[in-house]
Parts: C-alpha cells; sequence; structure tokens
C-alpha cells in the first residue's frame, strides 16, 4: 500500500511542474511576440521615414527634370528661330496654354464629381466599404462563428 500511497504525492510535484513549465513558456512566446512587435514598429517608422524622404526626392528630381527640358526646349528654339527672345515668348504661351489646359481640366473633374448621379455613387460606395468594414471588424472580434474549413 506504500505504492498507492506515494502515487498521488509524486503526481502533484509533476503536475505543479508542468504548469510551470507552460506558464514560462506561455510568458517566453508572449515576450517573443512583444520583441517582434518592437522591430516591426521600427522597421515601420524607418520605411516611413525612407518613403517620405523619396517622395521628396521624386518631386524634386521631377522637377529639375521639367527644368532641364525646358531649357533644352528654349535653346532649340532660340537655334530654329534665330532669337532668345522669340523662344522665350514661345515658351512662355506654350506653358500659358498647358497651365489653361490643365486649369479647364481641374474645373472639368469638379463638375462631374457634382452631378447628381456621381453625388450617389460616390455616397452608395462610401457606405458600402464603411458597412464592409464594420463587417469585417465584427468577424475579426468574434472568431469562433461555427464555420468548419
Amino acid at each position: 500500500m506504500t505504492g498507492h500511497e506515494d502515487t498521488p504525492a509524486d503526481t502533484s510535484p509533476h503536475w505543479l511542474q508542468d504548469l510551470g513549465k507552460a506558464a514560462r513558456a506561455w510568458r517566453d512566446l508572449a515576450q517573443a511576440q512583444w520583441q517582434l512587435l518592437e522591430a516591426e514598429l521600427r522597421l515601420a517608422r524607418s520605411a516611413a521615414r525612407i518613403t517620405l524622404l523619396a517622395m521628396l526626392m521624386s518631386a524634386a528630381f521631377a522637377a529639375a527634370l521639367a527644368l532641364t527640358l525646358l531649357a533644352l526646349l528654349g535653346v532649340a528654339l532660340s537655334q530654329w528661330l534665330g532669337s532668345w527672345a522669340w523662344a522665350l515668348l514661345v515658351l512662355i504661351g506654350l506653358l500659358a496654354l498647358g497651365l489653361v489646359g490643365v486649369r479647364m481640366l481641374f474645373r472639368r473633374c469638379l463638375h462631374w464629381m457634382s452631378l447628381p448621379n456621381v453625388r450617389a455613387s460616390w455616397r452608395g460606395a462610401m457606405t458600402s466599404s464603411t458597412a464592409e468594414a464594420s463587417d469585417a471588424g465584427a468577424r475579426a472580434a468574434s472568431p469562433g462563428d461555427g464555420t468548419a474549413d
């Protein structure tokens, strides 16, 4: 009968040891997940900075390219027309036409956006996307929906 008396005493510490090991494993997992989250946030922060810098640099290079092309066009026009003054006047006219064209396009787009059908479809798109987002949030909040994969 001595063996039966030792059995409950022996299993209780093993059970507690296993519970302690499981708790330590969960703690280690939580720490690893936290460290991973911190690393991802640092990476996202640095990626955002680099992205903003790249956007600024691309805008600067686009402006420099446009100015260079305008200078080359000016030189070509001055050679063709034989006068810098006439070349600059032609460039001014071309740039003014481009500005007027873009302004007209912008006004037309604003007009299209103000049409009742466009406003109604925009409102419908916003309503449906908001509903889809709230449905997705509700599905994410309740993982046990009873469906089997």
